[in-house]
């Protein structure tokens, strides 16, 4: 009777096992093989091409701009995401009033789509938009830039809308990491004379390893990942300045080079796993350790 009941628990997870395996398994195995295909549209066959995709990848310069600019943009968010988030979640961790309200009005970005924040902040950040013409109203005209514009920041401008729009998600995620923290510590490094900084360095930031590892581990992946945020603002724009590898892969499609949009899209996979599985093993080291 417990042997039939033990296989009866396992048939349960068939549906789901299948769904997965024939909409996720089964399509990346397809994927990774017409990566190595000249699968375009219009042909009446496809070939067999070898590494040649991958080789016109590392090639051409225009996907190596997009691959540089992915890695910029997700290391831009990555820090920018995780330090704000952190500071927003000390900030309304305290015995504020209006603390509710504060936790509200900082997650609610997160909850509009990124196509219409795009929208939004476009003729904000048009070099006649109302963030120069605010700044040049204050004095600070020699802040003014053509931000989405200028080929140098223009990566920089998007990852700042991105940071404004994903940080109060990542407070979020701290907050809940602080308030899992036993008061008790705190309580003895007072005790003990701990500054707030020591408090902080010693106790609070070893705490919310968990928060931190989910915290790094998601804005890593989006960043590389980045689609919505460059398409709403840029398009890619100024010419390719703003190009990503998923950008890339959209183009690619568009034109038909199916083959080739392919390849991209395992090599972005390739990346992601490359840089996320170390480190998310080496941090789930370091919270054991704690």
């Amino acid at each position: 009777m417990k042997r039939k009941v033990h296989l009866y628990s396992y048939w349960l997870i068939v549906p789901a096992l299948l769904i997965f395996g024939i909409f996720f398994v089964f399509p990346s195995v397809y994927g990774v093989y017409y990566s190595f295909t000249d699968w375009t549209i219009g042909k009446d066959s496809i070939s067999f091409v070898g590494l040649k995709n991958y080789i016109s990848i590392l090639e051409s310069s225009e996907l190596k701009l997009a691959i540089y600019n992915t890695f910029l943009y997700a290391i831009v968010v990555v820090i920018g995401k995780n330090v704000n988030g952190l500071l927003l979640a000390l900030a309304v961790n305290t015995d504020l009033k209006l603390k509710g309200y504060f936790r509200v009005i900082f997650f609610l970005p997160c909850v509009i789509s990124t196509i219409i924040i795009g929208l939004v902040f476009v003729p904000i950040l048009h070099p006649n938009g109302i963030l120069n013409v605010f700044l040049g109203k204050i004095g600070l005209g020699f802040l003014q830039q053509s931000w989405l514009v200028d080929r140098k920041i223009v990566m920089f401008s998007i990852a700042a809308v991105s940071i404004w729009q994903w940080t109060g998600y990542h407070m979020v995620v701290y907050l809940a990491g602080l308030q899992g923290i036993s008061t008790s510590y705190y309580d003895a490094a007072k005790i003990d004379g701990a500054s707030a900084l020591q408090r902080f360095r010693y106790i609070t930031f070893p705490m919310l390893a968990p928060a931190f590892n989910i915290n790094m581990l998601l804005s890593m992946i989006g960043g590389l990942k980045v689609f919505s945020e460059p398409y709403a603002l840029t398009n890619g724009g100024p010419g390719n300045a703003s190009q990503v590898i998923a950008l890339e892969v959209f183009s690619k499609f568009g034109r038909g080079q199916w083959g080739l949009g392919t390849a991209l899209n395992v090599t972005l996979t390739i990346f992601v796993s490359i840089i996320c599985v170390p480190v998310l093993y080496n941090m789930r080291k370091r919270e054991v350790e704690e």
